[in-house]
């Protein structure tokens, strides 16, 4: 029976695995489920997106232009916010519960062919993401699909989406994040994002630290592949506010497209949708100007769910999964020019293997004096930081003790936080949820918002 306790059912299984904060930097068992799969990962075009930030927005904003060309979607991201089956997307919604359960049931039998093999030669079988990666793919070649987004895990050279070839290898911006994994220079992160441009593709890249930007040209040049830059070939011309996002003009790497309503908040969301177009016209050939009246129906209809999301109004909550300090930065700028909050109430939790010290101070300063008071909280997640530390630590970086209101559980600091903000009784004051995705996943459900 494929229902929502057989989807529960399948999640349990992955989840018994080794978690998704535990990859493996290998790619050979990855090839050998492809292998005894019938090679899936090779039944579509991909576009495959890598970078630090705005991965999945500007990957759901591809996708929309793919699916207004006419085409047939799949999209792979990563993590989920409310349930499992929105990592795998066809044309733009989670896949059936029932297809999701099917295709792990038939390719079952395969993974535990590679498990033996790899505890046969003394190696962990395969992970959580490896798994999820696998099914994807699966997935998308049953269906099958006329073109697959994919977004990376965790760098690019042995990520487990690294078993595609990307037609059209999507950077986003770079910055210091997973540096325990990645290495502790931009250049480094580079180096490893690098690893999806393959022969035969076309790198678009948003604009990058210097470092940065040299690593990925030099791997483009010696793929032979071309390659496109932000802020050189293509960018956002001009943008305005607008009520519910903004309009913007875009050049594009073949044409200029103008008044596109993007339906989101700040100039990074704007940035993102010129790297989406830049990669759609790449896909398309890279030398013909696309329809404009299709790109403006395709952003039009484009959600980032957990990203600077209002999830309720009177006050104004928003939720937004800004995990490192660059994350914290854009968004405190999108919400200073977006919205005319007299006084905001952050909430705040964050994951152990972040930089919990300079995501605080990056807050602190980005958001200045319009955060008037903070409530440390943390996530259901065994990775969150105990609230307490967080506190302690923000009083160690300058917050005030005035500033502060510390509680373990998420919805007592939501109740706490909307109160504080409804202090002024204008409905002037608003409230922040940020600092993990895990956070945000949870606050979203309490408010009401299962749907991503």
């Amino acid at each position: 029976m494929t229902d929502e306790f057989s989807v529960e059912s399948v999640y349990a299984e992955l989840l018994g695995r080794a978690p998704e904060n535990k990859m493996e930097p290998r790619l050979a068992p990855l090839f050998r489920a492809m292998d005894v799969l019938g090679e899936p990962n090779k039944a579509f075009p991909i576009i495959h997106v890598t970078g630090t930030n705005g991965k999945t927005s500007t990957a759901r904003m591809i996708e929309a232009g793919l699916r207004a060309h006419g085409l047939s979607t799949g999209r792979y991201t990563s993590p989920h916010l409310s349930k499992v089956t929105e990592r795998i997307s066809i044309d733009g919604a989670p896949v059936p519960d029932a297809t999701f359960v099917r295709i792990w049931d038939e390719i079952r039998p395969y993974l535990e062919i590679v498990d033996n093999e790899l505890l046969a030669e003394g190696q962990p079988r395969l992970t959580y993401f490896e798994c999820l990666t696998i099914l994807a793919f699966a997935v998308f070649a049953d269906q099958p699909v006329n073109v697959a987004v994919i977004e990376v895990g965790l760098g690019g050279i042995t990520d487990a989406t690294n078993v595609g070839d990307g037609q059209v290898a999507v950077v986003t911006p770079i910055s210091l994040d997973h540096t325990e994994l990645l290495g502790d220079t931009t250049a480094d992160i580079a180096y490893e994002k690098a690893g999806i441009i393959k022969p035969g593709g076309f790198l678009i890249s948003a604009a990058q630290p210097m470092d940065a930007a040299q690593v990925l040209l030099e791997k483009a040049k010696e793929t032979n592949v071309p390659f496109r830059f932000e802020g050189v070939e293509f960018g956002v011309e001009s943008r305005t506010v607008a009520v519910g996002g903004q309009m913007v003009n875009v050049k594009g790497i073949a044409g200029r497209y103008e008044d596109l309503l993007v339906p989101l908040h700040g100039a990074h969301q704007a940035e993102n949708a010129a790297v989406a177009i830049a990669a759609l016209e790449a896909f398309f050939g890279g030398e013909k100007a696309l329809d404009t009246e299709v790109l403006q129906e395709a952003f039009a209809s484009v959600t980032s769910p957990g990203r600077l999301e209002v999830v309720r109004t009177a006050p104004t909550i928003i939720v937004d999964a800004a995990h490192n300090p660059e994350g914290i930065r854009v968004s405190a700028e999108a919400i200073h020019e977006s919205f005319n909050f007299t006084k905001l109430v952050v909430v705040v939790g964050i994951l152990k293997e972040k930089d919990a010290e300079e995501i605080l101070r990056r807050l602190k300063e980005s958001m200045g004096d319009l955060a008037e008071e903070y409530c440390f909280t943390q996530s259901n997640s065994p990775r969150a930081v105990p609230a307490e530390d967080l506190a302690e630590l923000a009083l160690e970086l300058g917050f005030g003790e005035d500033k502060i209101h510390v509680t373990e559980k998420l919805d007592d600091a939501l109740e706490w936080a909307v109160e504080r903000a409804e202090a002024n009784y204008d409905l002037s004051g608003g409230v922040l949820v940020t600092g993990s995705i895990t956070l945000v996943a949870e606050a979203r459900i309490l408010l009401g918002k299962a749907d991503a």
